[in-house]
């Protein structure tokens, strides 16, 4: 197949980004954890997700996917549409294969937490030939201290589930993985478990558990959670579009004479707009409408227009929340 690309005169109209990764990750396995049914609209459609997909169900929880309702129409205009995920959770077994995460850190290490306070449980997690060459000690060494039972540093990992205690730990680099993983552990862990971070890292999970009526508080860099006394209820939500996506027709919009471009329904998580706070610092006009939250994530309608720039110093906490 042969593309022919020639350089746009404008960028003009409206067009969905997919959905958000980090959201996508831990919707789904939350709603694996939850007892009943839980529907997920917008869910990202890509390699490291459907890693996430087939170890779910691996583990025996029923998961059907199809595409979004409405793709192509006026609700959902030309971009792309995701996927709508119906989880049938609240019973996870021991599976009978390996876990294969493929390439996705996110996927292994999420799992490890959440796998790791189930007792009698016995699963194996291992990835491709990168995943196994990517640093794991970091949330296997606090996954530990809670004592669970993982019996190695680097995948393959074998983790047995055992009954965990809360700690307090206070973690040497600032990690929404990291963070992710020990708070699914804690969820049926003896006691809290307080976690505190250098400096600041995304906070989908606090939101998604907060939304779902776990006691959690945060404040500065530190997030602690009371572990369950009730089964996580089932719930439902739309994945808002991932602001990593939308970055590019951002750029291309700024940067291109008599444009415009609108895109809906993009996460505006204040640890992940970095880059939008640095291109109005610098002069572009960047619009939000329809500000709302879904699952306590911010999401808005993000319009673009071109302008002229001027330079600014980018550092410290912006360069954290531009990272993507």
């Amino acid at each position: 197949m042969t593309w022919l690309i020639r350089p746009a005169s404008k960028l003009y109209g409206t067009v969905t980004v997919p959905g958000d990764k980090s959201i996508s990750h831990r919707a789904l396995i939350h709603a694996a954890l939850a007892t009943g049914t839980s529907r997920i609209a917008g869910f990202l459609q890509a390699g490291v997700t459907e890693a996430m997909i087939g170890c779910i169900r691996d583990l025996g929880v029923e998961v059907e996917t199809e595409p979004c309702e409405g793709a192509g129409s006026l609700e959902r205009p030309l971009g792309f549409a995701g996927l709508t995920l119906l989880v049938h959770g609240g019973i996870v077994r021991s599976p009978p294969r390996m876990l294969d995460c493929g390439n996705s850190g996110a996927t292994i290490r999420m799992l490890l937490g959440a796998l790791a306070g189930r007792p009698g449980l016995l699963a194996t997690l291992t990835g491709s030939a990168g995943l196994r060459r990517r640093p794991m000690r970091r949330v296997i060494d606090p996954l530990r201290l809670m004592g669970a039972e993982i019996a190695e540093n680097a995948p393959p990992i074998t983790v047995r589930g055992r009954s965990l205690h809360g700690i307090d730990i206070t973690l040497p680099v600032a990690s929404a993985q990291v963070k992710a993983a020990l708070l699914l552990a804690a969820l049926h862990a003896g006691g809290p478990t307080t976690i505190r971070e250098p400096g600041s890292s995304r906070d989908h999970s606090e939101r998604l558990l907060r939304a779902l009526g776990v006691a959690i508080e945060t404040h500065d860099h530190a997030v602690t959670l009371d572990p369950l006394d009730r089964p996580l209820p089932p719930f439902e939500l739309s994945v808002p579009g991932d602001i990593s996506s939308a970055a590019f027709l951002i750029a291309a919009a700024v940067l291109t004479p008599d444009s415009e471009i609108t895109i809906p329904s993009v996460g505006v998580n204040p640890t992940r707009i970095g880059m939008l706070d640095a291109l109005i610092a610098m002069g572009a006009p960047v619009e939000f409408a329809n500000q709302r939250e879904v699952g306590e994530e911010p999401v808005a309608d993000i319009t673009v227009r071109p302008s002229r720039l001027w330079g600014i110093t980018i550092d410290g906490d912006r360069v954290v929340r531009m990272i993507d």
